[in-house]
Order: C-alpha cells, then structure tokens, then sequence
C-alpha cells in the first residue's frame, strides 16, 4: 500500500524487516538481549561507515507502537544482567533510556503543550537543504545519517542529535521544519517522543526547559566518535578554507551569534573563552567563512 499510494514521498520500503505484531517484536527484541546487549553500553554512541544499526536494538518503533511492554522489556535486561549474560553498563546504559529519560521527555510534552511546539529560541528560520529529503550532499555524516535514514527510517541517538540536529542547529535551520522533518522521516516518531528531542535537546529551540545546554559540536566530535570524517570531501580539522569542514567554522559562528542568550550559561564558558582567545582576524576569518557556508547551504 505504502509503494501503490505514496510511491513519490522520499524513503524506500525496498528493506522493510521490522516486525509488525507484538509477538514478532518481543522475538526481536529477546534477539537483542541475546546477541547485541553485551556491547550496547560501550558502543551506543558510535558511528561507523554503512553501519546503519551496530549494537542497537530498534526497538523503539515497536515501543512506541504499543507493541512492546516498557516493564517486560526493562525486566528482560535486568535478567540478562543478573544472571551475567552483560555487564552492569550495558543493562543500565539501556534501562535508564526507557525508565529515565523516555518518561523524563513523555512528562515534559504532557506538561508543557502545546505552548512549547510554537517555541524559537534563537529565531532560526533558514529553509532546509534538499539533502535532508535525499542525503545527496559532500558532508559524509549527513550523507550517511540521512541516506540511511530514506532507507530504513531509522537512525540512532547519537545521529538524530550530533550529527543531523547538531547541524540544524549549527546551520540556524527552520524550528518548525526541522521537527515535521523528524515526525515524518522515523519509524518510531510520535509527536510525545519525537517533539522534546528535536526542539528541547537537539535545537534548543525551547530554550532550556529540557536540556541546561545547546548540543552544539564542531567536527572535532564527529570525528572522535565515528570513522566519517576519514574518506569526506572536507577537512574535519581545517576551520576556514574550501575544503574546511563545514561543521567548524558554523560552530564558532552559532557561539559569537548568539553570544548573548548563551554567554552566561555555565556549561559554555570553557568554549567563549576559547573563542575569546582567538585573534580577531582568526575569529573574522571564520565569521566570514561561516556567511559563506550559510549562503550556500545547499551546495554543501
């Protein structure tokens, strides 16, 4: 039906394998404990080239769903974990994304809507790219979170924020746009879930009534916590310059522009005063480099 009736909207069900009944997903999801558990708590934030699932369970499709019990699935780790099949991280790594922050967002959504779907907190309004629709773009962490995102409308944590959200932050991309952008695109996004994430955490649209900083990063990060950034058409470690990864410069630049609703934030202070350090014809440099880049969005 999804091929027959929305056969032009972007994504592919070329790769459908999810499961679509409870029993189905409680096999999947018992397939995790058994063969992906054991690493998730050490590898739940990496990132590897066309490896779109790693340890990760993709279960929260079927969580959201309603096909998955929260208590059954956390009672399912914690056996795994008592009877030593994994180590106390990786139980606890999972267990608190289910009992602590999921219930941590759902009572923040029910608390604060709907006044905090309409929040902006930096003004941001700049179309997005047509990359997002299709990944086709010379940034290798966008062309890979994205592209894998068309094809299995999934992407993990660390993606959806650092990579995808960081760069919509960085780049001052559409609030409201960004956030359709996440409810359309995921398999498990339902506006409760999907909506605190990407306008509290990864926008900071909210202005920190879900997270006490922006989650802003340069390609510094990116690069520590993922193997992209070795065969990309930019630099990750040139600031300005053609070649410059795009992610620096833009990092600078959202810290000096927006210098006076952050300035005083105490989580930030280490990177103003490395900001400050820099020369002024450095920091020119880069606020020029970065009105380029934000000038040519879509050709990134």
């Amino acid at each position: 039906m999804v091929a027959t009736e929305f056969a032009d909207n972007p994504g592919s069900v070329d790769n459908f394998q999810y499961a679509v009944t409870g029993k189905d997903a409680r096999q999947a999801f018992m397939h995790f404990i058994e063969q992906q558990l054991a690493n998730f708590g050490d590898y739940q934030d990496a990132m590897l080239v066309d490896q779109p699932f790693l340890f990760h369970s993709l279960c929260s499709m079927y969580l959201n769903a309603g096909l998955l019990d929260v208590r059954w699935m956390c009672q399912k780790v914690e056996a795994a974990w008592r009877s030593e099949k994994v180590s106390l991280n990786a139980a606890e790594g999972f267990i608190r994304q289910l009992i602590g922050w999921r219930e941590f967002v759902r009572g923040l959504y029910w608390l604060k809507m709907p006044d905090y779907a309409v929040q902006n907190f930096f003004s941001a309004t700049t179309p997005l790219p047509s990359y997002f629709w299709s990944g086709k773009t010379k940034m290798r962490c966008m062309q890979q979170a994205i592209s894998q995102t068309m094809e299995y409308g999934y992407a993990h944590h660390i993606q959806r924020l650092m990579i995808t959200g960081n760069f919509a932050l960085l780049a001052g991309l559409d609030v409201q746009a960004i956030c359709d952008w996440y409810l359309a695109v995921y398999v498990d996004a339902y506006e409760w879930v999907e909506l605190p994430n990407t306008m509290g955490m990864a926008l900071f649209a909210d202005g920190g009534e879900l997270a006490s900083k922006p989650y802003a990063a340069s390609g510094a990060y990116v690069n520590r916590m993922s193997n992209y950034c070795k065969n990309c058409h930019y630099k990750v470690k040139d600031v300005t310059g053609e070649k410059a990864c795009p992610f620096n410069a833009l990092y600078w630049d959202f810290l000096d522009r927006n210098h006076e609703q952050l300035g005083q934030n105490a989580r930030l202070q280490l990177a103003f005063k490395n900001w400050q350090r820099k020369t002024p014809e450095q920091q020119a440099a880069i606020k020029q480099h970065a009105s380029v880049l934000l000038n040519k969005l879509e050709q990134l």
